[in-house]
């Protein structure tokens, strides 16, 4: 795997309002804060492009909704902002795709000569996934960084319910076997963008 030398660093919603478990229910993956943390650390220490994307929900009961402290990034997100030598965008949203959001990312992406493109972020199956997809759809080559994701248990149709790893594994296949993103680990993605 080969990350370009402008590749970005596309940070899905790491926002302090899915610390709220009460509302969201179980989650998985627990390294994944390091796991992103350390992506930001070495985008920023080669100088790539990192995109923060917030989730400014409409939905009044939310925790991601702006004005309620929750709507914030996460410390180790905040922290780190600004911080490096490449270019930095703050894009937010309504919806799951970070592509309609404000501003345009796919203008940014195509005015910065960006084609290569990495997520991480908070929910795998929900708006990491549909960044990627869109992302793939509009022709950009996607990494998908699956241990810098995490996600939570969830019902749906028909009485079913699926564990938060069924979903991240779910997305997992679909993405990749789909040919939507290539599904990595962030070591394998921190190790070829260290090259």
């Amino acid at each position: 795997m080969e990350i370009a030398e402008n590749a970005a660093l596309v940070v899905v919603d790491v926002q302090k309002g899915f610390e709220e478990e009460e509302f969201w229910g179980t989650r998985n993956n627990p390294e994944a804060d390091d796991n992103i943390a350390s992506l930001i650390d070495v985008w920023q220490a080669t100088g790539r492009p990192v995109v923060f994307v917030r989730h400014d929900s409409s939905k009044p009961e939310s925790p991601l909704r702006p004005g309620y402290e929750g709507n914030g990034f996460k410390e180790y997100v905040e922290e780190r902002r600004g911080k490096g030598a490449g270019a930095e965008l703050l894009v937010t949203k309504t919806v799951n795709s970070a592509f309609y959001g404000t501003p345009d990312l796919d203008a940014w992406f195509k005015a910065e000569g960006i084609t290569q493109f990495v997520v991480a972020g908070i929910q795998t199956n929900m708006c990491a996934e549909t960044t990627a997809r869109m992302g793939g759809n509009l022709g950009y080559e996607v990494v998908f960084a699956l241990d810098a994701t995490y996600t939570f248990d969830l019902a749906g149709p028909f009485g079913w319910r699926r564990a938060a790893e069924e979903l991240a594994q779910a997305t997992a296949v679909s993405l990749h076997g789909g040919g939507f993103a290539q599904v990595v680990t962030a070591e394998m993605v921190r190790g070829a963008a260290a090259r």
